[in-house]
């Protein structure tokens, strides 16, 4: 098939996800990076997309300027992804789902449960695909075990247990750099630091392989570093429309951890567990036997498992080839063959209804509040 044209914004050179991003979309061949506003700063941002290939009259200053460039252009780019700081996001996603375009967007989709509804009010009207970068939930073996809930392979889910906790923000020395600072700033940041960065990975995560979707929550947060004005740690119940029990703890704190992704599933009949920094396996223990271990790459996985996996088993596929699965996943549904498994705007939104929920039950004593979005209540 021929290759589909991908625009940039954000991302640019000493970003933290860029990289992924641009190894992501080029691993398979799906796409072609000929668009970019890479930077906030125009000149830099210019220069760099150029040294990654970008023709000099499609390597735009800021984002304004690249959807004037782009929209009427014939060889426009069929996806556009968003990687710039959590203020920007709903409203350069917006403006490119207006213009026709589809969306990749980094996480959180929007800062406002408010702006999330329009998010996915305007790609119902426009037809475009809004996506989310819930990558975790393109690891072969994440996919795997959705695969096993739905097969009813661990019974009814009882429970429910996920963390992403590291502390690689821990100093509070380092409070001025501008890759930490932004994190807790409200002004870029939004209402929360810590679990709308990171805990919402693992809330959708609990959501996703349980083909469930949260509906209560419980939250208690806590600002360990003073000079921090949003959270920097926060513990979270929740409960799930099936009924499922869940438990979730996100620090940026947790001095000694360096990743610190995983999730453990516990159904009637069985239970297993995923590790972000072991992803090639899944822990599985069926009720009365013995825990085995599931490889990547192994016989008899479900179809996603296998058709995500791209080299032979024992060899390490990491975070850049997860990116790069919601791509092939993008890819797809650009073509018309749409993925059950690609995470939406209807994930954005209901991972920043659950942020609001949760600080909401933050300042409330740990209140039990609606988790949902009023337009899925």
């Amino acid at each position: 098939m021929a290759q589909l044209n991908w625009g940039m914004i954000g991302g640019g050179e000493g970003s933290q996800i860029g990289p992924a991003h641009r190894l992501g979309a080029l691993a398979d061949g799906h796409f072609r990076l000929v668009a970019g506003a890479l930077d906030h700063r125009a000149e830099q941002g210019r220069a760099y997309a150029q040294r990654l290939g970008v023709a000099s009259d499609r390597a735009y200053g800021d984002w304004t300027e690249m959807l004037a460039g782009e929209r009427n252009r014939p060889d426009r780019p069929d996806l556009v992804t968003v990687a710039t700081p959590n203020s920007t996001h709903f409203q350069i996603t917006k403006a490119f789902l207006e213009a026709g375009f589809n969306v990749l967007c980094e996480k959180p989709m929007t800062l406002t449960v408010e702006e999330g509804e329009e998010i996915v009010k305007v790609a119902e009207k426009t037809g475009k695909i809004c996506a989310v970068n819930y990558c975790y939930s393109a690891y072969p073996m994440v996919r795997q075990a959705r695969a096993m809930v739905q097969e009813g392979q661990i019974g009814k889910v009882r429970l429910v247990v996920t963390n992403f906790s590291h502390g690689h923000h821990g100093d509070a020395t380092d409070a001025d750099n501008p890759r930490v600072r932004w994190r807790y700033d409200p002004a870029m940041a939004g209402v929360s630091g810590q679990f709308a960065d990171c805990g919402i990975h693992a809330l959708h995560m609990a959501s996703f392989i349980c083909n469930d979707e949260v509906t209560r929550l419980s939250a208690d947060f806590a600002s360990t570093i003073a000079s921090r004005q949003l959270e920097d740690d926060a513990m979270v119940n929740f409960r799930m429309a099936g009924g499922t029990v869940g438990r979730l703890w996100t620090s940026s704190v947790a001095i000694g951890r360096q990743h610190g992704f995983d999730i453990q599933v516990f159904g009637e009949t069985g239970g297993f567990r995923w590790a972000s920094e072991q992803p090639n396996q899944l822990i599985y223990t069926p009720l009365g036997g013995r825990t085995q271990i599931m490889e990547k790459g192994e016989a008899g996985l479900c179809e996603d498992a296998r058709r995500l996996s791209r080299v032979a088993i024992a060899h390490p596929e990491g975070f850049p080839l997860a990116v790069a699965n919601i791509y092939c996943d993008l890819a797809d549904a650009i073509r018309g063959a749409p993925r059950e498994g690609l995470p939406r705007a209807a994930a954005g939104l209901r991972s920043m209804a659950a942020v609001h929920a949760a600080v909401a039950s933050a300042k409330a004593g740990g209140a039990w509040v609606d988790a949902r979005p009023p337009m899925f209540r």
